[in-house]
């Protein structure tokens, strides 16, 4: 289904010669239109090199040109919307992986956007090739236990989702939406400039930008979204702050080539190797299926010196090896949620507005869905079919999800390869056996969570939003992330169906709402009279009336962004829906 997979090892090797690994851009594959389709011709190097010269006033300014804000301008894009975005960065970085887990929920939204089969044409790890995570003594060592069925990768074909997940290292994605940002005509990237100073006027937002070489320039905005990470001007300029904490124990990163270490692997396909060695934890994996991989050495301070990156790999490896050192990168986890997400024009998304430890693979997938949220709703009351109070709603939707994913990656991060390490693991064949089912119990205790979460990744939902018709809450005795049962309840991400073949019910929604229904049912006239009166684009989206009671009502009204804002079988006054639902004060 999807033909051709990238080496990463040789395109690195490549750019080594180029850039002596400082911080290299890479073009990957073909260059495509806004629907995902190759163009022809020399693949773009830098689509945003040259976009023109910078506008004195745009709709849209996104701040910060990493996948959020990328993110943040395609849904715009896919609403005709123009957005300018700056960002300081001239290449994408590729080695430094960093997230590399794309849900199947973000690659829903990359579906809406024709990218869907553009990254998975790009990826060097084919969806299919595994979707395991394997616990060992070292990369070269014992097993001890297995997660199968991780991050949603198993999806393929499932009637859950238009898209399962994704292995992808994040700068691939970053470079697919570059290009698609390039491709838009609506949007534009300008790199090497960064937002410097954001006022927030009555009726427009003054933006200050500075270029890399001190060259400083004023323009105008309608709305300006942040997206600029941990130094956001434009949550500065709102006034909000961060709330939470910062873990204390360090973590170091690699990416690094080891040719035929792969044929040398005693364990199946994985897309994670936990190595639990009391001396040297971590966690490696692979990043195309040549000979390039990259790892996190747990416990690594290298602000302290005396780190010698090639030593800590042959150590997660267990045994010699023939390794080269690409890159390197320290961090430490951060659990941080800022205390307001907007003022009137001032938005905040992505890591600007958010940061949680990476374990579970959820960051850049949060910051996706913040994109989608505010993008679609500030579409809207551009084109004048919601009044500005819609955006009012972004905070209240987006916040709560937010801290709620925060508080499941501090559980994933409360246990790491330290925590599950035990010497007998690595002591005689007999000491090994008498610790191997006490560890193995341990670990699927305290790590299930993390490979498993799709009621987190598909079941997040906006059911106490302000926009939404609101329902009795379901009595199950709390809230269950790792699994997913699909429901049409209003604030929900509306149940996926194919209709055959590759032919996703979620293709038929169009841009603006879609009312899912018996088209036999008095209630389309009514829903079509009122969204015709109120100037709301509307697609009515005809379903099998067998299949209605599944949805628990003759009618459903769904947003931009998939997600219910009403049930029913009857209306008596439809135009009051759309209105709640465009965010009109009740």
């Amino acid at each position: 289904m999807y033909p051709r997979f990238h080496s990463l090892a040789s395109d690195i090797r490549e750019l080594r010669k180029i850039t002596k690994f400082s911080c290299g851009f890479l073009s990957i594959g073909n260059s495509f239109s806004a629907d995902g389709h190759p163009l022809d011709g020399d693949a773009v190097t830098n689509p945003a090199s040259a976009p023109g010269r910078l506008p004195d006033h745009v709709p849209v300014l996104v701040a910060g040109g990493g996948p959020v804000g990328l993110a943040t301008a395609m849904e715009l894009a896919h609403h005709a919307v123009p957005s300018l975005v700056i960002e300081p960065r001239r290449e994408v970085s590729w080695l430094r992986p960093r997230a590399k887990t794309t849900s199947a929920r973000t690659m829903e939204h990359f579906r809406r956007w024709g990218l869907a089969k553009t990254v998975r044409h790009r990826a060097p790890l084919p969806v299919a090739w595994s979707d395991r995570a394997v616990f060992c003594t070292h990369l070269l060592g014992r097993e001890i236990t297995t997660f199968d069925r991780c991050f949603g990768l198993e999806l393929a074909g499932s009637r859950l989702v238009a898209e399962p997940g994704q292995q992808v290292p994040q700068p691939l994605v970053e470079q697919v939406l570059r290009e698609a940002v390039a491709a838009s005509g609506d949007a534009k990237l300008f790199v090497g400039w960064t937002v410097s100073a954001v006022e927030e006027l009555d009726d427009a937002v003054s933006v200050e930008v500075v270029d890399d070489h001190g060259e400083t320039r004023c323009l105008s905005a309608d709305y300006v979204v942040g997206c600029e990470g941990a130094r956001s001007v434009v949550r500065e300029a709102m006034g909000a702050r961060y709330e939470g904490s910062n873990d204390s124990r360090p973590n170091f990163n690699m990416v690094f080539r080891a040719p035929g270490l792969a044929e040398r692997l005693p364990h199946r396909p994985a897309v994670h190797y936990w190595v639990l060695d009391p001396d040297q934890p971590g966690i490696v994996g692979r990043l195309d299926l040549d000979e390039t991989w990259w790892c996190g050495a747990q416990g690594v301070d290298a602000d302290a010196g005396n780190v010698d990156p090639e030593r800590i790999v042959l150590n997660l490896i267990g045994a010699d090896a023939d390794v080269e050192v690409l890159s390197t990168d320290s961090w430490r986890a951060r659990m941080l949620l800022v205390d307001r997400y907007a003022s009137r024009r001032l938005f905040v998304a992505g890591d600007s507005a958010h940061q949680n430890p990476p374990f579970g693979g959820h960051g850049f997938n949060t910051g996706v869905g913040d994109a989608v949220n505010i993008g679609w709703k500030l579409a809207a009351v551009h084109h004048g079919w919601a009044p500005p109070t819609l955006l009012e709603s972004y905070e209240a939707e987006r916040r709560p999800v937010a801290a709620e994913t925060i508080a499941e990656t501090v559980r994933n991060n409360a246990t790491l390869a330290a925590e599950l390490a035990d010497p007998r693991l690595h002591g005689s064949d007999e000491e090994f056996d008498l610790a191997k089912p006490l560890v193995a119990a341990s670990i699927q205790r305290s790590k299930d969570g993390e490979f498993h979460s799709l009621g987190l990744t598909l079941g997040y939902h906006y059911a106490r939003s302000p926009i939404v018709a609101h329902e009795p809450a379901p009595e199950n005795g709390g809230k269950d992330h790792s699994s997913y049962i699909p429901t049409a309840a209003p604030g929900h991400r509306f149940p996926h169906a194919w209709r055959g073949p590759d032919d996703s019910l979620y293709d038929h929604f169009g841009k603006g709402f879609a009312l899912v229904c018996d088209i036999g049912s008095p209630v389309v006239g009514r829903f079509e009279r009122a969204a015709s009166e109120l100037g709301l684009p509307l697609e009515v989206v005809p379903f099998d009336p067998a299949a209605l009671p599944r949805l628990g009502a003759a009618a459903v009204l769904i947003r931009p962004d998939q997600h219910v804002a009403w049930r029913g079988d009857d209306a008596e006054d439809p135009k009051s829906v759309l209105r709640r639902a465009v965010g009109y004060p009740r």
